[in-house]
């Protein structure tokens, strides 16, 4: 069963429940609702997609490195910073620092 969001979820409303799906349809489901949410909210479908996978990505980050995995895998989704765990080694702290601070005098 697709979830539905209300107007004004929050980023843990939003992407909490995601981290505990384990099943492809079950994440496929949630995606399409995610998408849905931000169409409503004036995206296109692209753009929506975009900023959905970037978010998990995101958001899969604060979890362990098999939530970490598992979500990229179900939503093919990355880290925007740091790219798919699965690809590499999750970030050290100092690296996830100095990335943060590279991207601070970038803006």
């Amino acid at each position: 069963m697709k979830p539905t969001f209300s107007k004004d979820a929050t980023i843990g409303d939003l992407y909490r429940p995601a981290m505990a799906i384990t099943g492809q349809a079950e994440a496929d489901d949630y995606f399409a609702a995610l998408v849905e949410f931000g169409m409503s909210h004036g995206q296109t479908r692209e753009r929506a997609e975009e900023i959905q996978r970037a978010n998990l990505g995101y958001f899969a980050g604060y979890y362990n490195n098999e939530t970490r995995i598992r979500v990229e895998r179900l939503f093919n989704c990355a880290h925007p910073i740091f790219g798919a765990i699965a690809e590499k080694a999750a970030p050290t702290p100092e690296e996830a620092v100095a990335a943060g601070m590279r991207m601070a005098t970038e803006a």
